[in-house]
């Protein structure tokens, strides 16, 4: 029996829209892998993050990934990247073996989920005795009597544990925090405060700074243009505006193809109402979301229609390359070039994992 049903829409989306958009190869930046053994069932226990997410997927076991990566994409070869989920906090190190057990058996490259209060001795071993490629954090280990809105980025990613991922030439996996987003203008300060003092760090900005509808871009791309290696992944984003303005900002070389899953396993269509995302869902499929202002219920032939988050995410992508005017080159960048180049840049060979031939 298959993971989950794959439907006469989804083929005839991926055949139509995807296919042959996408390159043979692909390299999938940012992934959770982990088990409901570990993380427990039920909503987000840290209120400033969305609840949604936990909807689509009670776990996401190595197998599943590799499985899901199958149904979905048939006739492609996806290498992913993969990291912890992030609750529970308490839970880290067990959500971090499990990642790193995964990794290992698969050769694939791995990120380390970082809390803030480590002593970057500690970082240091568990990242140079793991073989680690970088690092991923969040705003939940942040201090809880911060509300959503006054948390900093470097609240959860202190200077330190910086310069010693800097020394290291490592990946920072960054979700950024606060409503205003990729615009918010603490949010950029840190960003480019980032980019300045650590030249040898790999800074990844995900979800294209977390800007899902168009009033949540303001000036960021004018900002971010001043920045040299700052790279994007487009995870859990359908938006072909903003892709657009990424685009013409900062150029194929410096976006990412990333999935988020499992969460885009998701059946749904994103839509933008007065700069609030909302995920248009088939009608008892996720149970009751009627008090979550980003899921939406739909019914009848509307819900037939509804493909998955993920290819609904690539479509987006695909229309932003179109009105920009792009090339198969550039799509090679964004789904595969760009991140081979960011992975082996930390030491992980493609080739001598496995996951690569000479060629």
């Amino acid at each position: 029996m298959s993971l989950f049903e794959m439907k006469e829409i989804d083929t005839q989306f991926y055949t139509e829209h995807l296919k042959e958009f996408l390159p043979e190869k692909i390299i999938d930046i940012h992934t959770h892998v982990y088990t409901k053994e570990i993380v427990g069932t039920g909503a987000m226990k840290d209120k400033r993050l969305v609840s949604w997410t936990t909807l689509v997927a009670k776990d996401n076991p190595i197998q599943d990934l590799m499985e899901t990566y199958s149904l979905m994409f048939p006739g492609k070869s996806v290498t992913p990247c993969i990291f912890p989920w992030v609750e529970p906090v308490e839970k880290i190190d067990a959500l971090n073996a499990y990642t790193r057990s995964s990794a290992t058996d698969h050769n694939l490259p791995v990120l380390l989920l970082v809390h803030p209060t480590w002593p970057v001795e500690k970082l240091e071993q568990q990242l140079v005795t793991g073989g680690y490629q970088g690092i991923k954090v969040y705003l939940n280990f942040s201090p809880s009597y911060l509300s959503g809105d006054e948390v900093r980025i470097f609240d959860f990613i202190p200077h330190e544990q910086l310069a010693l991922i800097d020394k290291l030439g490592l990946i920072l996996m960054l979700h950024i925090p606060r409503s205003g987003r990729l615009q918010d203008p603490v949010n950029l300060a840190q960003i480019l405060e980032i980019e300045q003092k650590y030249p040898n760090l790999k800074l990844v900005l995900a979800h294209v700074g977390r800007a899902y509808c168009p009033e949540d871009v303001g000036n960021a791309f004018e900002v971010l243009q001043k920045t040299e290696r700052l790279v994007l992944d487009f995870s859990a984003n359908t938006n072909p505006w903003v892709f657009a303005r990424a685009l013409e900002a900062l150029g194929s070389e410096r976006l990412l193809f990333g999935s988020d899953l499992p969460i885009v396993r998701m059946r749904m269509r994103r839509i933008c109402e007065d700069g609030l995302y909302i995920n248009l869902v088939p009608k008892g499929l996720y149970g009751d979301v009627s008090g979550d202002k980003n899921m939406r219920e739909i019914d009848g032939k509307d819900a037939d229609s509804l493909s998955f988050f993920l290819y609904e995410e690539i479509k987006a992508m695909k229309d932003a390359v179109q009105e920009v005017g792009l090339d198969k080159v550039d799509v090679e960048n964004i789904f595969y070039t760009n991140a081979r180049k960011l992975i082996e840049s930390t030491g992980f060979s493609m080739v001598e994992a496995g996951l690569e031939n000479n060629g």
